[in-house]
Formats: structure tokens, C-alpha cells, sequence
């Protein structure tokens, strides 16, 4: 068959290449993977907070907060243990130990309330799970030190405290990219011994709680009955089965919002 010469050829090829031009997404002709990065990024609407438990939306905490507390101490001078922050932002800060509990949705609530959390993790519970807490960390999620096999440290002879706490700065590490500058120890205990240690593998605070949610509910220590700013709260595990992680935070969340209250950064304060 003889090809179309002329002006009416190119006029012919010229309507075929606009009609393909329009009928071709320019998305789609940067693939899939190019587009992710040309899509524009948008966030959940206000009303996703009705989906985790809330009746509003969760205030964002102030944008230049405290100087942090726990600067790398002197030789010899005593690692700070902290249970609160001494601050007037209305913030408290939710904190996880162990690592046992890998519940997916938490990781959805807390990229879709950009909710800050900070995780202790011991390795003997948590390294089966280091591809959860990756991408909890991606999300901006803090790590701590919580030892290697979440013995008592006081009592235990130097040695032993050393080699449970740096064990745990150098296996983080190597699963997670981060070596943390805060230590929760196991069921808070710690001794004088305990600092000195901490101390020498890189930690620069000790961090307890001032209100832990129990299967019971809120309890609170040194006398307190309520949220305050600046309390240290531990999201305790649930021993009974009970309702996910993400509903226990939900929880917390909901009492701190009516103490007039939202979640911040502890490594922001500490």
C-alpha cells in the first residue's frame, strides 16, 4: 500500500500525534514509580480522628519546645532520671516498652495523627519484629535502650548492668541505625552502678513514667491523680489480652485531651 505524501499527511500525522498526546495521563507516562514522586502529598482529612477513638483532633504540640534536659553529662557527674519534664507546654509524652505487641494499626495511627511516641525496646522481646519498629522509626517514632534480656539491673555487678545496656546500644545499631541517648530499665529499677554504666555506653538520661495505663486504667505516681504537663506516661503492655495498642493509646490520648493536652516529643525535652 502507497503511504499518504503531502500536506494532508502531515496534517494527518499531526492529528494523531495530539490525539495520542491527550489521551496519554503525563503521569502515566512517567510510570508508576516516577509518579509517586510527582503526586502531590496530602494528608488525612481532620475527621480520620474519629477513627481511632477521638472526639477531636489531636493539637499539634508547640513548634520550638524546651531546651532538651539530658545534655551529655560531664566525667562523673550523675545521669539525670527523669519521670516528667519540668515545662508549661501542654504536652505529655507516650512512651512503649518491650516490644512484644506488633499491631499494625498502630503504625497507621501514628503516621495519620503524626502522633510522636517513643519505644524501649529489649531485644529478646523485640528483634523478631525489627521491620515493624523500622518503619515506626521512618515515621519519626523515638528508640531507647530497654537491655538485652530485660533483667532487674540493680543488685547486678557492673559488668553485668555494662554488658546489657551496651549490648543493647550496639545491636539497635546494627538493626535500627540508632544508637539511643535515653535507657528505661527494666521495671525501673536501677542503682548507682546502673548510672555509672549507662553512662559509659552513651546514655545521657534515665527515663521513668509518672502515669502508666494499666489494664485497670490510668495509675499515677508520687501522689499525682491526673494528667499534668510534662508527665512521662507508659503504655503498658496488656497482660490479659485486652484491647489493641492502638485502643489503649487511644485512651491516654482521649484523658490528655481532656486535661487540655496532647502527645510531644520526648527526645525533643530529654
Amino acid at each position: 500500500m502507497r503511504r499518504a505524501r503531502g500536506p494532508a499527511a502531515v496534517l494527518a500525522a499531526a492529528l494523531l500525534l495530539t490525539g495520542c498526546a491527550q489521551s496519554v495521563d503525563p503521569i502515566e507516562r512517567l510510570g508508576k514509580k516516577a509518579a509517586e514522586g510527582v503526586r502531590p502529598h496530602t494528608t488525612a482529612p481532620d475527621h480520620r480522628y474519629r477513627a481511632w477513638g477521638l472526639t477531636r483532633p489531636l493539637a499539634r504540640p508547640p513548634a520550638h519546645p524546651a531546651r532538651p534536659l539530658a545534655e551529655r553529662p560531664g566525667a562523673g557527674a550523675p545521669l539525670p532520671v527523669v519521670d516528667r519534664v519540668p515545662t508549661r507546654d501542654p504536652v505529655v509524652f507516650l512512651t512503649y516498652d518491650d516490644g512484644a505487641e506488633q499491631d499494625p494499626r498502630f503504625v497507621d495511627m501514628v503516621r495519620e495523627l503524626r502522633l510522636p511516641v517513643t519505644l524501649f525496646l529489649t531485644d529478646s522481646v523485640a528483634a523478631p519484629g525489627y521491620p515493624h519498629f523500622a518503619r515506626l522509626r521512618a515515621l519519626g517514632a523515638g528508640i531507647g535502650n530497654h537491655t538485652v534480656d530485660h533483667r532487674a539491673p540493680a543488685g547486678l555487678p557492673y559488668a553485668g548492668q555494662r554488658a546489657e545496656i551496651c549490648g543493647r546500644q550496639d545491636r539497635l545499631r546494627a538493626a535500627l541505625g540508632v544508637r539511643p541517648r535515653l535507657l528505661r530499665p527494666p521495671y525501673g529499677s536501677y542503682d548507682r552502678t546502673t548510672l555509672r554504666a549507662a553512662a559509659d555506653c552513651g546514655i545521657s538520661a534515665l527515663v521513668l513514667w509518672r502515669a502508666a495505663l494499666t489494664p485497670g486504667g490510668l495509675t499515677y505516681t508520687r501522689g499525682a491523680h491526673h494528667l499534668r504537663p510534662g508527665d512521662i506516661v507508659l503504655v503498658g503492655p496488656d497482660e490479659s489480652k485486652g484491647p489493641a495498642l492502638w485502643e489503649r493509646t487511644a485512651r491516654v490520648l482521649t484523658e490528655a485531651q481532656r486535661r487540655g493536652l496532647t502527645a510531644g516529643s520526648l527526645e525533643d525535652y530529654v
